[in-house]
């Protein structure tokens, strides 16, 4: 491990402590926005997965290890640690979490942009989704045991749209071999995977969006 990517995981630690910090100290009245926060906020991270020297530096030095931790904060650790992050929405959210990103890493660290498309997909699609399906959804439904909403979905598909678009931008930007850009194949993953959030139960959407997301970017564009 070279000093880039050491300074790199210091950065990215400090900025993941504060997150929670704030979560856990200024929004814990608001557990479902603190939740939801953590979930958003981690997520700019994908933007520095390109400067890395070593991808597999990021799996075992920092997704890893915060799978880990995750897990250590919810009801099923076997040490029992007050966390109103965890204790809000599915106990296992924030593993699942961490842990597809840590997976992903480990089987594409050459293919990143891949990476970056799927956690956000999972990050800024399902975290906005909620949000706005909370605050604003009225017309909601229930396929599989989680209510949902239309508008939470309809604020998933741009999510997924925009997010998708801006990871192409900056890693293309910063000069990261990736395909040329195709704003129909983005619509289509971003529908299926809007499709998928709505179909999947007690908070396993954090895997399957991200799976379907880079199975359908890699046979799509790779």
């Amino acid at each position: 491990m070279n000093m880039t990517d050491i300074g790199l995981l210091v950065l990215v630690y400090i900025y993941v402590i504060i997150i929670f910090v704030i979560s856990e100290k200024f929004l814990k009245d608001k557990p479902s926005f603190s939740r939801r926060f953590v979930h958003i906020m981690v997520g700019n991270c994908i933007f520095v997965m390109p400067f890395f020297n070593d991808p597999y530096t990021m799996v075992w030095f920092l997704t890893l290890p915060i799978t880990i931790a995750a897990f250590l904060l919810t009801k099923y650790s076997p040490i029992k640690i007050k966390s109103g992050v965890t204790d809000a929405g599915h106990a296992l959210g924030l593993v699942y979490y961490a842990g597809i990103w840590t997976f992903l890493i480990f089987l594409l660290p050459d293919k990143l942009w891949i990476v970056g498309v799927a956690i956000g997909a999972m990050v800024y699609g399902d975290g906005f989704a909620s949000l706005i399906g909370q605050k604003y959804g009225k017309h909601h439904f229930n396929l599989t045991g989680d209510v949902k909403s239309v508008e939470g979905s309809i604020t998933m598909f741009i999510m997924v749209c925009i997010m998708c678009s801006a990871v192409f931008l900056v890693y293309g930007a910063i000069g990261y071999n990736i395909p040329n850009y195709n704003f129909a194949f983005v619509v289509f993953i971003s529908l299926i995977a809007t499709v998928c959030e709505a179909v999947t139960p007690k908070g396993l959407d954090n895997l399957s969006v991200s799976s379907v997301s880079a199975v359908l970017y890699y046979i799509l564009m790779v």
